[in-house]
């Protein structure tokens, strides 16, 4: 176990998480400003954007680049700032570091040779298009970028398909046609928001169903939150339902009830546990 003191001595080596603006330059905090004037290093994904926001701030700081190509080097390269007692800032291109951004293994290790790791609040693209969505908002999970693929994408849905949670995802403009239409295609014909260009000045949300919005997204630039609304009761019911058929069916064919429960799981994404536990409750009623 660890305990953290985070400003028990300020003068402490510390990699401090800083939250950068994902489009209105208006909503950095004052505290965010004198945390990267007061760090010795600012390490960033990309120096030449940094650079850019940090000489609009009107801060001039070493920058060190962080990302996921190099951290085999520069992981050891900060630890050994850390350990010359100066305190580093790690920032992304726009909004929250680590959030579908590197820098998840440099604070494990971070974490693991007793420095502080010391975050903030700040902007966070997909917490602005949740919030703004009209969907649930008391339950959510964020899963960042889809795969690529189609193939691939839609195996990912496929294990989102049921869980009664909204969802919210990130997308490039080039491939928000392609994920709509895969979405659609597993999940269902759902309540969606998709918001472009937060905070900036051609700001849009669309809300609608999946097959509305997807008429109407060719073409849009800008990057891209979707927010997906989750599955329903019934839909969960239902696919229960579907699932218990298809116990029945395998333990007709000689599966034990929990060889069955497992083969079922695979085929529905619904936990095996679940499936055995109420197949027992059915056959007991």
């Amino acid at each position: 176990m660890k305990r953290q003191k985070s400003f028990q001595n300020e003068d402490q080596a510390a990699l401090y998480l800083v939250p950068t603006p994902i489009g209105n330059m208006q909503e950095i905090s004052p505290r965010v400003l004198e945390t990267l004037k007061n760090a010795d290093v600012i390490a960033c994904e990309d120096t030449r954007n940094s650079g850019i926001l940090l000489k609009n701030l009107e801060i001039k700081k070493p920058l060190i680049a962080h990302h996921e190509f190099n951290q085999d080097a520069s992981i050891p390269g900060i630890l050994a700032l850390l350990e010359q007692n100066k305190k580093v800032a790690i920032i992304s291109d726009a909004g929250y570091p680590l959030i579908s951004d590197p820098g998840n293994r440099l604070v494990q290790e971070v974490i693991e040779q007793d420095y502080p790791v010391i975050s903030m609040s700040g902007a966070n693209a997909a917490l602005n298009a949740l919030v703004a969505s009209g969907l649930e908002t008391s339950r959510y999970l964020f899963y960042g970028f889809l795969d690529s693929k189609s193939s691939k994408r839609k195996k990912q849905l496929e294990e989102l398909k049921m869980l009664p949670y909204t969802l919210v995802f990130y997308e490039a403009p080039h491939r928000i046609s392609d994920m709509l239409a895969d979405g659609l295609e597993v999940l269902g014909n759902r309540k969606i928001c998709l918001a472009r260009e937060l905070t900036k000045k051609h700001e849009e949300f669309i809300r609608g169903s999946i097959s509305e919005v997807l008429e109407v997204c060719e073409g849009l630039k800008g990057e891209m939150v979707v927010v997906i609304e989750g599955a329903k009761k019934e839909d969960l019911k239902s696919s229960m339902e579907e699932a218990m058929n298809l116990m029945k069916e395998q333990i007709a064919n000689g599966k034990k009830p929990r060889a069955a429960a497992k083969a079922v799981s695979e085929m529905t994404k619904i936990g095996r546990n679940e499936l055995y536990s109420a197949y027992l409750e059915l056959n007991q009623e």
